[in-house]
């Protein structure tokens, strides 16, 4: 058996070796491969030829070793190295790599489910995130409130210039400090205009026909004509201009048309509970003179009303201000204005106007009354229901808050109607300082913005940026682990799959239950030592030409053995 046996044992030795160079032959080939884990070759010698198993020592004899002859190597294992890679930062948003331990998962044609360390992603025409091979990557998605749906596996989308988003203001914080050192509201502005005529001689009404309606000082012609354009030009509500509006006189426009296109422009809010009798009206007794237009404000300095003699102007050439108004009495308390933007459930801004004015004082705290309007609101007055208040006890703290939630009538405008927005005022103190101060902190609506780009955190969340400045999110990317790594099968392009010995895969977000991290903008390079992967060819090679060279001399013991026998 002698020499035919060493012609195989030096055959194993060419064989194991040749394993081991094509291990490092495929390390080194992957040398820059995204994420790819090196292997190695471990050898096992193979069975022996027991000549002796031994003698057990006695009382004669020492014992003696077993005497065996092996008869060669042959190839162990392949093991993959797990051990992490570097991380090269590239700057590409949809790229991806892990820190700790995990894979990315994929959806491939063959199999549910394929996993992987190579994060060179990118996005497909369906603006779904998929490998470098167009495998689907999977994650966890989002609800209608962009809200992650934990647990559900899908195919992460980013639909970048695609998806837009819009939604109706819901809640609005306000913030602040109600001066309670203030003067108590108690009455709003009045202000007369002269007095008005139906026809020369009848003090005018609220039915009077604008085209019959005189003022006497100028008896020869009636103030109005058919056709003719008012506008309010420059009326100020607390210092600040109301919007311009017209009205067209026709030939049934009465004298209570004028006062309700008033009403609608200034907004005087007409709850019983506010303070005096705001509103509009045509006095129909003295004082003032019968036929007189009466309007009265709001309580509150920030509800006082200018009109100067301008600032209601008419088309007719006789008659360019028809109407003169004079103060009878300002409007006076503390009071402080805000507004804001609200949106409606197609995007659309709404503002929002509100006065807060100090209603009253007593032994057990203070108590402020807020007037809200809005010149977006589709009915003809800006007037937003009813007033509500704000009661506060002896430390400056709300106690009670009425009428918080709001309605702003959208009718015909395609948006959700009414669009009700309910107010949070639990921030808002009534302290001693020298000025009164309220603004909206925080709204949860927003307007119309398209997905302009979007960034990966490291629990995996895929924010994304929309063109209206706000920030949302669009899944989550999920890592898988297992209790074997090095059980996985290896496929082709990178990928890895459930193997016998790997276990199941644990899903999981980034940074739970042992899952590593995520990298946005970076990849893991290939763990590879090219050092130790040369040194590997040449204790190999060497090996391998050792095992040649046993070969080649049992030959040549083979060929003197046949000399002999000729």
């Amino acid at each position: 058996m002698g020499l035919t046996t060493a012609m195989f044992t030096a055959l194993s030795g060419l064989n194991a070796n040749q394993f081991r160079i094509d291990t490092i032959g495929n390390n080194v080939a992957n040398v820059n491969t995204t994420a790819f884990r090196g292997s190695r070759a471990t050898f096992e010698n193979q069975f022996s030829l027991t000549l002796s198993a031994g003698t057990a020592p006695g009382a004669t004899g020492g014992g003696t070793n077993p005497s065996q002859i092996g008869l060669g190597t042959v190839l162990g294992s392949v093991q993959r190295n797990f051990q992490p890679g570097s991380i090269e930062p590239t700057g590409v948003p949809t790229d991806m790599a892990i820190e700790g331990e995990g894979f990315f998962i994929s959806r491939t044609p063959t199999v549910d489910q394929g996993f992987t360390r190579d994060g060179t992603f990118a996005l497909n025409a369906d603006n779904t995130l998929v490998t470098a091979d167009g495998y689907q990557v999977q994650g966890y998605g989002v609800d209608d409130d962009f809200n992650v749906i934990p647990a559900v596996l899908t195919d992460l989308e980013i639909p970048l210039g695609m998806l837009t988003s819009a939604r109706a203001t819901r809640g609005a914080n306000l913030d602040g400090n109600l001066n309670a050192n203030g003067t108590v509201a108690t009455q709003g502005t009045i202000l007369y205009s002269q007095a008005l005529e139906e026809g020369p001689g009848s003090a005018a009404t609220e039915n009077t026909l604008l085209t019959n309606l005189y003022d006497p000082a100028t008896p020869a012609n009636p103030l109005f004509a058919v056709d003719d354009v008012i506008t309010l030009t420059s009326v100020r509500k607390g210092g600040r201009q109301v919007p311009e509006t017209t009205l067209t006189v026709t030939a049934t426009s009465t004298l209570g048309d004028v006062l309700t296109f008033l009403q609608n422009a200034v907004g005087i809010n007409q709850d019983a509970n506010a303070p005096g009798t705001p509103g509009l009206r045509v006095s129909t007794a003295a004082p003032p003179t019968e036929g007189t237009i009466i309007i009265e404000g709001n309580a509150g300095e920030e509800n006082a009303l200018a009109i100067e003699l301008s600032a209601i102007r008419s088309s007719n050439a006789n008659f360019t201000t028809p109407f003169q108004f004079t103060e009878q009495q300002a409007a006076n308390g503390e009071s402080v204005f805000t507004s804001f933007i609200a949106y409606d459930s197609l995007g659309t801004p709404v503002q929002v106007n509100m006065t807060m004015t100090l209603e009253e004082k007593t032994n057990t705290g203070t108590t402020w009354r807020f007037y809200a309007e809005s010149h977006d609101d589709t009915d003809a007055s800006p007037v937003l229901g009813d007033t509500g208040t704000l009661t506060f006890d002896n430390d400056g703290k709300l106690v009670a808050v009425t009428n918080e939630a709001i309605q702003i009538d959208r009718d015909n405008t395609g948006a959700l109607d009414p669009l009700q927005i309910t107010l949070d005022f639990s921030t808002v103190t009534s302290l001693t300082t020298l000025d009164s101060t309220l603004v909206m902190t925080t709204q949860d609506g927003y307007g119309t913005g398209s997905l302009t780009n979007f960034s990966v955190g490291t629990d995996g969340i895929l924010t994304g940026t929309f063109s209206n400045g706000l920030t949302r999110q669009l899944g989550q990317v999920a890592l898988a682990t297992f209790t074997n790594p090095e059980g996985l099968v290896s496929g082709v392009n990178n990928l890895f799959y459930v193997g016998p010995n790997s276990g199941q895969p644990v899903i999981t977000p980034p940074e739970t239950l042992g899952a590593g991290r995520v990298v946005g903008g970076a990849l893991e390079l290939s763990n590879v030592d090219l050092t130790r992967e040369f040194i590997g060819l040449m204790t190999a090679s060497t090996g391998f030409s050792a095992s040649g060279r046993v070969l080649s001399t049992s030959n040549e013991l083979l060929n003197e053995l046949l000399l002999i026998a000729r």
